[in-house]
């Protein structure tokens, strides 16, 4: 299953790599990445593959979640199915 990965905070070195890391440990797959440092604040967007993940997609929700907060930043998960629904006109 694919799913949308948001991640926000304060700039620093490193925000990628520790995202990653996160999702490579749980064998979760980039298919797609966009980012920006807006003045100070960066803001990325995945495209991820969970297919081949151990966790529940609940549960690696919850865990990217806590990672995020333990990295000082937000980090969201969604289905992508769910996310294509909330932003159908």
């Amino acid at each position: 299953m694919n799913a949308i990965v948001t991640v926000i905070g304060k700039d620093r070195v490193g925000i990628i790599a520790d995202v990653c890391a996160v999702l490579a440990k749980n064998k979760v797959n980039v298919l797609d990445i966009s980012q920006t440092v807006m003045q100070e604040y960066f803001t990325m967007i995945m495209m991820v593959d969970t297919t081949e993940a151990e966790l529940s997609f609940a549960e690696l929700a919850k865990l990217l979640e806590e990672e995020g907060k333990a990295l000082n930043l937000s980090i969201r998960a969604m289905r992508e199915d769910i996310f294509n629904a909330m932003h159908r006109i």
